[in-house]
């Protein structure tokens, strides 16, 4: 009888888990869904809004035409521009200095085979918002790279380019969490309903 018991919690207690976690389609990708939570979803972006201004993130998604370079995230040198295509302007290429692997030696030329700012028609720009205003940039396909929020999430989760930031390169600070963490609060984030954080939080 006791058998039975435990054997009945434990099925009512996977019901449960199943109702509240449930999976949502977004063209043919889909991502978990929990139950609506707006103090729980705004803190997961909060520790999100951390990585995305640390400088790893934000010297590539400036609010000007320039990226940044370095811990103080200050303006590229050489004259650097974005371009239309993200990837430099007339003979100062990104792809001149930037090879597909870091250069070895201190702070020497991060690389990437993809390396490059955002393009001109979607610039992605971090720098200078604020929580809530990154937040509603991040959900809107017309200003986040035309990416559903699956695809946000697999983007920050898994695409190489955002993963050089916890690699590199000598000289570097790294950003405040680890990826894996940061790909967790990011879909905390979503899965509790993508709330933006208020604008009285700066």
């Amino acid at each position: 009888m006791k058998k039975l018991v435990v054997l009945t919690m434990v099925v009512l207690i996977a019901a449960v888990v199943t109702i509240s976690f449930t999976t949502k389609t977004a063209k043919n990708e889909s991502y978990p869904v929990l139950a609506k939570d707006s103090v729980g979803s705004v803190k997961a972006f909060m520790s999100v809004y951390k990585v995305l201004k640390s400088a790893r993130c934000m010297n590539c998604h400036p609010s000007g035409d320039a990226p940044l370079q370095g811990d103080d995230s200050h303006i590229h040198t050489m004259n650097v521009k974005r371009g239309v295509d993200g990837k430099g302007l007339y003979s100062v290429r990104c792809s001149n200095c930037h090879q597909a692997e870091n250069t070895p030696g201190l702070h020497a030329p991060p690389g990437n085979p993809k390396w490059a700012l955002p393009p001109a028609d979607m610039r992605m720009v971090f720098q200078g918002r604020t929580p809530r205003q990154l937040a509603l940039q991040l959900l809107d396909p017309k200003r986040n790279g035309n990416r559903t929020k699956a695809q946000l999430i697999d983007h920050m989760a898994n695409d190489d380019l955002v993963g050089w930031a916890w690699h590199p390169g000598d000289g570097r600070t790294l950003p405040p969490m680890s990826r894996a963490a940061f790909a967790a609060q990011v879909r905390l984030w979503i899965a509790k309903g993508a709330y933006a954080p208020s604008a009285k939080i700066k």
